[in-house]
């Protein structure tokens, strides 16, 4: 190949000049990438190769799939019944009303700005990848070391909780077809701990099917939303007990519960972390870009969808609770253990009540199999880095399914033994809720904070961008996520009251693992982790990093070869 030509790849459909990639490649004449002898790449293998890795999944994923799961992850209705007791318990419903809309400002722009990432480096590493890339020189190996720890430990917690809180759903079911059956703890752990089983089994199967799974499990998630929206306030029973059809507006939107000892402010913020837990789901089209066709603009989609979409409905669900709720501190309280049952108790007749647990309790299960699906694809991607210790196994993808079944199976022991907390409490488990929304948004954040404030004009956006507004937005999203980190580790009382039961052990739960990960980072894994382990290096930033034993282009030189 003549030097002086631009790289060429062999496609399905002739050569192609790698420079018309959606993402920028640094491959030199000679390194192109050619597709085996047996098979050609297809333009979504191209724009992998310009990432740095070879093709190992099946592209069976599009749009809606993606978003299927995605959504399936989001799970707006499980996900607002397993999180009432923060929503409703920290500030009551003005935390549900203006405070929800006041959340997503910051959680659209969270989801705004990871998608411009997503679409400019499509890879199974996703926010992890994307730290490495666009951190300052010498740099990349530490943010991405940081951000994959958090973003695999809002991962691994995130089926846990979700089965958590439809075991609990379950089990308040039963308590309300028999109220003399009171829930207890290891009943809780062993439905949760079967479910856990279930998904793993599930997340093994072949790619095809489980998009077809997640497809069903997405659309029964969608239906069952609406079903609930209309059906509450249409089948309301607050007439009969001597109140108005609905709430007063001025109570529900003015009217701040008193659910911890801070001042209202705080406890509306403290409020937030039902939403940003909720809605944690949306990068899961970043970590399935490798299994979805077209997927520098697909997975972007599916992930400002999902965030919109779910934003929206999950705000029209909030008013609707907030506008029927009897009693706060019954529902919160209520030998139930699952506030969503007692408030539907409060407001509906029980057959309404155990309708609508019915299609709560099966729209968490789709939910807790997306996030099993979803955490095991993250796995696979830091094992195949090298981040796990006996990462050749979790990285191994199965010859017969095509999928990381090593790394479902990993998640999911890990998860059985997270769900251990339920012993320790209400308050105890709670943490798992908190970790994952704390996790998650960490590790969001992290590349998109390095983009803003340190790679700035300079960044090659995607085809799925966000022209001029890409700063200000990125901004935003950085700013609400340094505000409600340690808003998040408050606990709900101060002062003579608080107590081991009562402490918000968020702090320790995540803080101490990801302590431990920068010690090791000190002491041991900076010697040895050099971030993603790509074929050629990835230039955003018009400047190189050289792999060992590598010829690579200097900074310039790319331009002159782009002009021949």
């Amino acid at each position: 190949m003549d030097e002086h030509k631009p790289p060429i790849i062999q496609t399905t459909t002739g050569q192609k000049d790698i420079f018309n990639e959606p993402v920028t490649s640094i491959l030199k004449p000679n390194d192109i990438p050619l597709a085996p002898s047996s098979a050609s790449w297809t333009s979504d293998d191209e724009v992998l190769a310009s990432l740095g890795y070879k093709p190992e999944f099946k592209r069976e994923f599009t749009l809606w799939t993606t978003f299927s799961v995605s959504f399936a992850v989001l799970g707006l209705l499980p996900s607002f019944a397993s999180t009432l007791y923060y929503g409703m318990g920290y500030a009551g419903t003005a935390g549900m009303t203006w405070g929800w809309l006041i959340a997503m400002v910051g959680i659209q722009s969270v989801a705004a700005s990871m998608a411009e990432i997503c679409s400019s480096m499509p890879t199974s590493g996703g926010l992890y990848y994307a730290s490495a890339v666009l951190a300052p020189p010498g740099w990349g190996p530490l943010a991405a070391w940081l951000t994959g720890w958090s973003n695999w430990m809002s991962q691994v917690t995130g089926a846990p909780s979700v089965n958590y809180g439809t075991a609990a759903m379950i089990l308040a079911a039963a308590s309300i077809q028999n109220p003399e059956y009171v829930p207890q703890n290891y009943q809780v752990f062993f439905v949760t701990v079967l479910l856990m089983l279930v998904h793993a089994t599930m997340a093994s199967l072949p790619t095809k099917r489980i998009a077809q799974v997640n497809s069903t499990g997405s659309t029964f998630n969608m239906i069952a939303l609406v079903i609930v929206i209309i059906l509450i306030p249409a089948g309301t029973n607050r007439v009969s007990q001597g109140l108005p059809r609905f709430t007063p507006s001025s109570e529900v939107w003015g009217t701040i519960y008193p659910g911890t000892e801070f001042p209202a402010g705080v406890g509306v913020l403290m409020s937030f972390v039902s939403v940003i837990w909720t809605m944690s789901g949306y990068d899961a089209p970043f970590h399935l870009s490798e299994e979805c066709s077209n997927a520098s603009i697909a997975s972007p989609r599916a992930i400002f969808l999902t965030s919109a979409i779910g934003g929206t409905f999950g705000w029209v669900l909030q008013l609707v609770v907030a506008y029927t709720v009897v009693d706060i501190p019954a529902v919160l309280s209520s030998d139930l253990g699952q506030p969503f049952a007692a408030y539907l108790i409060q407001c509906l007749p029980q057959q309404t009540v155990m309708a609508i647990l019915s299609l709560t309790i099966i729209a968490g299960f789709a939910m807790g199999q997306g996030c099993m699906v979803a955490a095991s694809r993250v796995t696979f991607a830091y094992a195949r880095d090298g981040c796990f210790p006996f990462s050749e196994y979790w990285s191994r993808v199965n010859k017969h399914t095509k999928t990381p079944v090593n790394a479902v199976w990993y998640n999911c022991t890990i998860g059985i033994c997270l769900v251990l907390l339920i012993f320790g409490g209400t308050i105890t488990i709670g943490a798992l809720f908190s970790i994952g929304a704390i996790a998650a948004f960490v590790a969001f954040t992290i590349p998109i904070f390095i983009r803003v404030f340190f790679v700035g004009d300079r960044f090659r956006p995607g085809p799925w961008n966000l022209g001029r507004f890409s700063i200000y937005i990125g901004s935003i999203a950085c700013a609400f996520v340094a505000l409600m980190v340690p808003i998040l580790c408050l606990p709900s009382v101060t002062g003579r009251n608080l107590s081991p039961s009562l402490m918000n052990w968020t702090v320790l739960v995540y803080g101490a693992p990801m302590a431990f990960v920068v010690v090791w980072w000190a002491v041991s894994a900076r010697k040895w982790f050099k971030g993603p382990k790509v074929n050629v290096e990835h230039m955003m930033l018009d400047r190189l990093e050289a792999i060992e034993g590598q010829e690579v282009l200097r900074p310039g030189e790319m331009e002159e070869v782009q002009k021949v």
